[in-house]
């Protein structure tokens, strides 16, 4: 296929779609150039050299001048903002303008983890997130940018959709970003235009209806269901979205628009009720193309709590005694909130009002990573690990040392380093005063614990 031509079928959905006058004008929004867009961490201010503007649906996202090279920012491995595309930043606005309530969130197709920072954000203490990637190559990555994001407050798993049928209204939100044709992705990526095909739009729509059935039951009275695809067409859309409401009881939501935005408003009715889609076209918004329809489940139907336990029984997993878990936590620096699970000799600290549902998640869930790793002790000492050191977490105890850019890139790249007048033992490494991550100063070296698999290769 030649550069920017569309498949024919495309085309002739498209022109059904819009019409002649504006898919032409669609055409040319998908000839521009993509435009870059990070979110910043609030917990992890850094100061960005990055002429930008402000995205007007996203708290905390920003649409960049140029892309510059994230891989040579330390304040980009530290965790300080997401690289995330503008138009899915949309949640944001849903979650602020629905004021909707925090508490237990799933995000049931997570990978590589935008829209999981985006909701770990919005629920700070306030709440616990479970991200779930069904692909494990995938869920990896999803968990290197939790731990990058560091607010603790996070559960990822690697489950199937199906695994999670024991946990029927048990969240107070549950987000589908779908996986789907890929449409939406045709400005940013020329490869989408190549494997798109109507064949395999009826695919993904049929495999979307799927896990909808699944998530569906997820959502507890008064929770909402965000369901999301990077795709124009009707098929993984709004027939995706009749599906649910025929197949659920929901309730329409009704996000509201400033019309400078450019997002369009689409409904489907249902029983003399109006339910409602937002789509983002390339010639009416910077972002890319994008869906998103919200619903609430009537206050009625199911919900289900976790059961308070005095013991806690999983195959690996150990939940601390009241005695050691207060002294840790006084040895962490914590606000006193903390409990601590034991996995394979290594410690973790969860948010106390969520370690019921936690212990909950464990016994029916796949689970990767949870709160924060803190290491392991020997001897009463702290073997620190990366994971403590990028979370927002104190690092009582342990002295630091700010770096330059040359002397950060350095560390990222695991590069052998030297550093004068340092105390012996394990020093916190920063720059911009944000963590980047450990050396233990021998005296004669200083080991680097940068996570060999992450560091920077060029």
């Amino acid at each position: 296929m030649a550069e920017n031509q569309l498949p024919e079928a495309f085309e002739s959905q498209m022109l059904a779609l819009l019409g002649p006058e504006e898919f032409a004008l669609f055409k040319e929004g998908l000839a521009l150039p993509s435009q870059t867009s990070i979110r910043l961490n609030q917990r992890k201010f850094a100061e960005l050299p990055y002429p930008r503007r402000p995205i007007p649906w996203a708290k905390d996202g920003y649409f960049l001048e140029e892309r510059p090279s994230f891989t040579m920012d330390p304040t980009f491995h530290a965790g300080a903002y997401y690289v995330q595309e503008a138009s899915s930043m949309f949640i944001s606005h849903v979650l602020e303008s629905q004021k909707i309530q925090k508490g237990i969130y799933l995000d049931l197709a997570a990978a590589p983890g935008g829209k999981s920072t985006l909701l770990s954000s919005y629920l700070g203490e306030e709440g616990l997130l479970v991200a779930n990637e069904v692909i494990a190559s995938r869920a990896q990555i999803l968990k290197e940018n939790v731990i990058k994001w560091g607010l603790g407050n996070a559960v990822v798993t690697h489950n199937d959709p199906e695994h999670f049928g024991p946990l029927e209204g048990f969240f107070d939100l549950v987000l589908v970003d779908a996986p789907c044709s890929g449409e939406g992705m045709f400005r940013k990526d020329p490869l989408a235009r190549e494997e798109w095909s109507a064949e395999h739009v009826s695919l993904c729509s049929a495999r979307q209806k799927r896990i909808v059935d699944k998530a569906g039951e997820l959502v507890k009275g008064g929770g909402y269901l965000l369901y999301s695809t990077c795709t124009f067409n009707e098929k993984e859309n709004e027939e995706v979205l009749r599906f649910l409401i025929e197949e659920f009881a929901f309730e329409p939501v009704r996000i509201a628009l400033d019309p400078s935005w450019g997002i369009v408003e689409t409904q489907v009715i249902f029983e003399e009720e109006t339910f409602f889609g937002y789509r983002f076209f390339p010639h009416k918004v910077a972002g890319e193309g994008f869906f998103i329809t919200v619903l609430r489940r009537p206050e009625g139907a199911y919900s289900q709590v976790a059961p308070t336990t005095k013991e806690f029984k999983h195959h690996s997993l150990k939940r601390v005694g009241e005695k050691e878990a207060t002294v840790l936590e006084q040895e962490v620096g914590g606000d006193g909130t903390g409990k601590f699970y034991l996995l394979q000799d290594a410690y973790f600290r969860m948010h106390g009002d969520y370690s019921q549902e936690l212990e909950k998640l464990a016994q029916v869930l796949s689970v990767r990573y949870f709160g924060v790793e803190l290491g392991k002790k020997h001897q009463k000492e702290w073997i620190p690990s990366h994971e403590w050191a990028l979370s927002t977490l104190p690092k009582n105890g342990f002295p630091q040392k700010e770096l330059s850019v040359e002397e950060a890139l350095d560390f990222l790249r695991k590069k052998e380093q030297s550093f004068a007048e340092l105390p012996m033992g394990w020093v916190l490494l920063t720059y911009q005063k944000l963590p980047l991550g450990w050396i233990k100063n021998l005296g004669n070296r200083a080991n680097n614990y940068y996570p060999k698999e992450w560091r920077i290769r060029n």
